[in-house]
């Protein structure tokens, strides 16, 4: 969420950087400006009228010492009083209307973001890796999950409906060895600690990190919340978690954290619950886009003149992992028109996938500057300092699982319909190298 003052005294600013991200700061900002005039109103008669407040209190000081009737004086300071007290009222409740205003404006991007409308935009920064070459023709993940009897839909889709997958034998087993071997990578090489927290969340925690009001179609929303309306929220209503983002940086909601300990680095393994709103016929075959998946996140908490550098460390240790795990890959800067809503600037990872002849996002990392951490409330005193400031936050997948596991599939697939394990994984394997068709499948 943006700071109340810095919109009222850089609006125009403010419009520009939402039309860069193709947004309509009319229908954004409504009457922001007319509210704010308004409040500025309230504000100058409130003031006035103080001034006024303070000539009678002068003034009836000046009839008591002289023995003076004061009572008149004391009925106009009451009614006065009482007009402060209506203009004030008005003063604060058209700045709660604005700051509702602003729970619905995305954040602003970087100078450096390049201006675009959609990903077509988007602007490379670097590519890893050589794009492997076969003999035979490459199949997608899909085709060779289902002949190596490891992946199956069609019993996923049975149990529980599109868009969800069952991994049996060694999917299962290559699954769990991508997430141990991440949280290892993470927090032995990369220093981050890591933590499990809750897999269900309160609204509270949504709007921490900017998915409420604005994406609540595209999360999964538990039945405690039954009898509300949409836009209404109970402390104590839950919502499967769409990341572990959410959980992860609400840790410190409503908290003051000690300078001394920033940066703070932690990861942590979550499922992750999606609805996929808007996204019908969309990745329909495979695993790319499922209502159930595993991911390991990255989430930093820093102080706002190093968050930029954070930033690219934290993309950096993604990039690890695909390096570790010799996928080919290629980050992007993300343009306007196409970074999330709480982002002020993104890089995304994209694997290569042989089997479709393409690259495909395996992680966002993000620089959500104080975005969040002023919709979360979460600060810390700069030495030498007598107030607080927001912290800057930051993450990243480092990785998505089930994206990482088809990337090994269709990357490391061989003539006879084996796929290798990366030496990377072996160990987390137990010393298998090769990963065959699943007997009885």
């Amino acid at each position: 969420m943006h700071d109340l003052n810095f919109v009222r005294t850089n609006l125009e600013l403010v419009e520009k950087k939402l039309r860069d991200r193709n947004a309509d700061p009319a229908a954004l900002l409504g009457d922001f400006r007319a509210l704010d005039q308004k409040r500025r109103e309230a504000i100058t008669s409130a003031e006035q009228l103080n001034a006024r407040i303070n000539a009678l209190s002068k003034q009836i000081g000046e009839y008591k010492r002289s023995g003076q009737d004061a009572g008149e004086l004391f009925r106009e300071a009451a009614a006065i009083k009482a007009e402060i007290e209506g203009f004030s009222s008005v003063a604060k409740a058209l700045d709660n209307e604005m700051v509702g205003w602003l729970t619905t404006i995305p954040n602003l991007c970087r100078d450096e973001v390049p201006i675009g409308r959609d990903e077509t935009a988007n602007l490379e920064v670097k590519k890893w890796g050589t794009i492997p070459t076969y003999d035979f023709q490459p199949k997608p993940h899909w085709e060779l999950g289902e002949q190596l009897g490891i992946l199956d839909l069609n019993r996923a889709s049975k149990i529980s409906g599109a868009r969800f997958a069952v991994y049996w034998g060694d999917g299962a087993k290559l699954e769990r060895a991508l997430i141990s071997f991440m949280l290892d990578q993470h927090t032995r090489e990369h220093g981050y600690t890591e933590v499990l927290p809750p897999f269900m969340v309160n609204s509270k925690s949504l709007f921490g990190t900017g998915q409420l009001p604005k994406f609540a179609d595209d999360l999964f929303r538990c039945s405690d919340a039954e009898g509300l309306t949409p836009g209404q929220y109970r402390d104590n209503d839950h919502w499967l978690i769409p990341t572990a983002e959410v959980p992860v940086t609400n840790l410190f909601r409503d908290e003051v954290l000690d300078e001394a300990k920033l940066p703070i680095a932690l990861t942590a393994y979550t499922p992750c619950f999606r609805s996929e709103a808007g996204s019908y016929g969309k990745d329909v075959r495979g695993i790319i886009r499922q209502h159930q998946f595993q991911k390991v996140e990255l989430v930093k908490f820093t102080r706002p003149e190093e968050s930029d550098a954070e930033h690219e460390q934290l993309t950096r240790n993604a990039e690890t992992i695909l390096e570790r795990l010799e996928l080919p890959y290629r980050r992007m800067l993300l343009c306007t028109g196409d970074t999330g809503f709480s982002s002020a600037k993104t890089f995304d990872l994209e694997v290569w996938l042989p089997g479709q002849n393409l690259y495909r996002e395996i992680s966002s990392c993000s620089n959500f500057e104080a975005f969040q951490a002023r919709r979360a409330n979460i600060r810390y005193k700069p030495k030498g300092q007598n107030k607080t400031t927001f912290v800057h936050t930051l993450n990243g997948s480092g990785l998505a699982v089930g994206r990482t596991w088809l990337a090994i599939l269709e990357n490391y697939q061989q003539a006879d319909g084996t796929v290798r394990v990366p030496a990377a994984l072996v160990p987390y394997m137990g010393g298998q190298e090769i990963i065959r068709p699943r007997a009885g499948a």
